[in-house]
């Protein structure tokens, strides 16, 4: 396989040809990932007991 016969193909990934699904909802994933991170800050601070 040659580099150009191989470089079309990856051009069209590249540029999102190759990709028909949905993505996930960026408001969901930050949302999640936002309440993830201050349960876990809550947990710290409920176990930290040198204060």
């Amino acid at each position: 396989m040659s580099f150009y016969s191989a470089a079309a193909p990856l051009v069209d990934l590249a540029e999102g040809g190759g990709s028909t699904h949905e993505g996930l909802d960026p408001l969901v994933v930050g949302g999640s990932a936002l309440i993830i991170l201050l349960l876990l800050l809550w947990i710290t601070t409920r176990f930290n007991r040198d204060r």
